[in-house]
């Protein structure tokens, strides 16, 4: 079986995040002793914003045997439906990355409806990568992909 990882998985074990190192951790170990584990262009690309060498992004890649798998025009057509669904529904609300729950936040001042973009092309296209490659995702924002990715199974 194939396992595709998202960023702030791999972000909590680099950075490190000392709320979710453990478990981030835990979770690469069991799943990468059993599993193949990958990502996509766009994890791939946020991780190296955190390397001042290719080749030391590489080494750990080589060295934990995670395998970057291009998405191909499949996996793009599925991040570009449910982006297409949350492009239509972005300005109701702010959606909760642990539960997907659909948030309205207004304005104490004036009672404004507060719109503002919580997820980028991006978020998408991990999402879309991982249905397509892999059925299975490592992530922590467990809502988010439950809302736009149904059928993709997350474990967080």
């Amino acid at each position: 079986m194939t396992v595709a990882v998202d960023t702030n998985i791999l972000f909590d074990i680099l950075l490190p995040d000392q709320n979710y190192l453990e478990r981030s951790l835990s979770l690469l170990t069991e799943y990468g002793k059993k599993h193949q584990l990958i990502i996509s262009e766009v994890v791939y690309s946020e991780l190296a914003s955190q390397f001042s060498d290719e080749g030391l992004l590489l080494d750990l890649l080589n060295n934990t045997d995670i395998r970057l798998i291009y998405s191909g025009h499949e996996a793009l057509w599925i991040s570009s439906q449910a982006w297409k669904v949350y492009t239509k529904n972005r300005s109701k609300g702010f959606l909760c990355n642990t539960c997907g729950n659909m948030q309205a936040l207004n304005c104490e001042k004036c009672d404004s409806l507060i719109i503002s973009r919580q997820h980028l092309i991006s978020d998408f296209l991990i999402g879309g990568h991982a249905l397509f490659h892999a059925g299975t995702l490592i992530t922590r924002d467990r809502g988010y992909y439950q809302r736009f990715f149904p059928e993709l199974v997350l474990i967080s």
